[in-house]
This record gives structure tokens, C-alpha cells and sequence, in this order.
């Protein structure tokens, strides 16, 4: 696992299909639901004509805390739900989330840090299942 400055990232051998779906099934055992997913590829080829790595962002929710968050902070919604890439890269591909404690920073309050934390340690451990 690789900490940058606001994700959390994972390099796995897996072929991008098969690291998308790995990806859901992780995140699934981990309490969290799909919400959205914008396949970034087919999206700019249709816009822009342009040609793109196959790379897809989940949306990804888990209930329990994003009631949490939003019972502390209305407002919070805007930071929500869990960004999650999954991208096609030379001999495998990347998967990364944006960690929620940095996001959950700006707002000072500890209430929201510590559902961060729960967020962020339930990510860590979808991202370390991936691999298998």
C-alpha cells in the first residue's frame, strides 16, 4: 500500500477487468455499495474524440457511516460518497481511494474524524483483499 498526499494506492498484476471487479467485490465485503461508476475511457471518446487508458471512478458508499457523517454535518455531503480508481497500467493495473481522513481533515471536527477513520480502515482493508 502506497500513501500519497490525499489516496491511498495498491499496484496489482491483475488485468483491468478483472482487478474493476475485485475492486467491487472488495468494497462490497467491506459494507460499501456502488453508487456511480463513470468509465472515463468510453466517456472522453464519446465527448472529446479522445483516445484514453481504460480507467474507471467508483462512487462508493457505506450507509452506516455516510448517515453518520451526514447526522453530524449536513453539509458534508459534499465530500462524499468514496472515490475509488481503477486503472490499466504497464503489467497490471492500479487501484486507489481517496482517503477519507484527509478529506475529513478540513472540517475539524472529531466527530467526522473518527467516522473518517472507521472509512479509511475499512478502504485499507478492501484495498489489501484485491490481490487475493
Amino acid at each position: 500500500m502506497d500513501q500519497r498526499a490525499y489516496g491511498l494506492f495498491i499496484r496489482t498484476s491483475k488485468p483491468y477487468e478483472e482487478a474493476l471487479e475485485a475492486t467491487k467485490a472488495a468494497l462490497k465485503d467491506q459494507g460499501f455499495g456502488v453508487l456511480t461508476e463513470i468509465d472515463v475511457q468510453s466517456t472522453l471518446k464519446a465527448k472529446l474524440g479522445a483516445d484514453f487508458r481504460r480507467y474507471d471512478i467508483i462512487g462508493a458508499c457505506n450507509p452506516p457511516l455516510a448517515h453518520r457523517a451526514l447526522a453530524e454535518e449536513l453539509d458534508i455531503g459534499l465530500l462524499l460518497p468514496c472515490n475509488v480508481i481503477v486503472y490499466e497500467d504497464e503489467g497490471g493495473s492500479v487501484v486507489a481511494a481517496l482517503d477519507p481522513a484527509q478529506m475529513m481533515a478540513v472540517t475539524s471536527s472529531a466527530a467526522l474524524e473518527a467516522v473518517a477513520a472507521d472509512a479509511r480502515e475499512r478502504l485499507i482493508r478492501a484495498l489489501t483483499a484485491i490481490e487475493g
